[in-house]
């Protein structure tokens, strides 16, 4: 059984490379933040708070997104392993999860802040289906259509220039400390993911000790 942590700044591709290791290892993707969204759209009492904290400028409190991680990780649907994705953004909720689940591997993916700046102006969100594009790298096959449910595409109302380098801040004051943290447990491998997605992958597969996928 696999324990991972993956890493990096917005638009880095954690959650493509999370998906490739579920693909094809059953490492399960856990992304914290498509369930802070599925609670959003069901209208859950969870999704109503964080909705506030949200409109307010304000961040999850930690004792929330610590018992979200606890809940989904206590599902126990993750027999090969897991990839968390999202999760821990700062020290105290690191210190949470190295005290609660033995881990085997934090995945840093590196990226300047210009190609993040790129690839995020660049996503879309189908308004129907909730399906990810990116104009860069997943393009729909008609304009603003998606492929899937034909729902119109949107950009994410956070993704604009000056959120973004709020965030980018907000990520390398909170989240490079807690690098340190694991690098001190040597549990930190760092792939540069400015490369196509299969060289990141590759590379990420090789430090990971991950055996050549079989083929049916």
């Amino acid at each position: 059984m696999r324990k991972y942590v993956i890493l990096g700044p917005q638009g880095c591709g954690k959650g493509t490379q999370a998906k490739l290791l579920e693909q094809e290892y059953s490492i399960v993707h856990i992304s914290v933040g498509d369930i802070f969204r599925w609670h959003a759209k069901n209208r859950t009492k969870l999704g109503a708070q964080i909705g506030r904290l949200v409109a307010e400028g304000l961040l999850v409190p930690d004792d929330i997104v610590e018992r979200v991680v606890k809940e989904r990780l206590d599902q126990h649907d993750w027999n090969f392993g897991f990839t968390i994705d999202g999760f821990p953004r700062n020290e105290s909720q690191a210190r949470f999860f190295l005290e609660s689940y033995d881990t085997d591997a934090v995945i840093h993916l590196e990226v300047p802040d210009a190609i993040v700046t790129a690839r995020v102006l660049a996503r879309r969100l189908c308004s129907s289906c909730g399906l990810d594009y990116n104009l860069i790298f997943h393009r729909p096959a008609a304009p603003d259509r998606c492929d899937v449910c034909g729902g119109t595409l949107i950009a994410r109302a956070d993704d604009h220039p000056d959120a973004l380098q709020k965030r980018l801040a907000e990520y390398r004051d909170r989240t490079f400390p807690i690098l340190e943290l694991f690098r001190r447990k040597e549990l930190v491998l760092s792939v540069d993911a400015s490369r196509p997605v299969d060289a990141v992958y590759e590379d990420l597969r090789q430090q990971l000790r991950l055996p050549p996928p079989t083929t049916a």
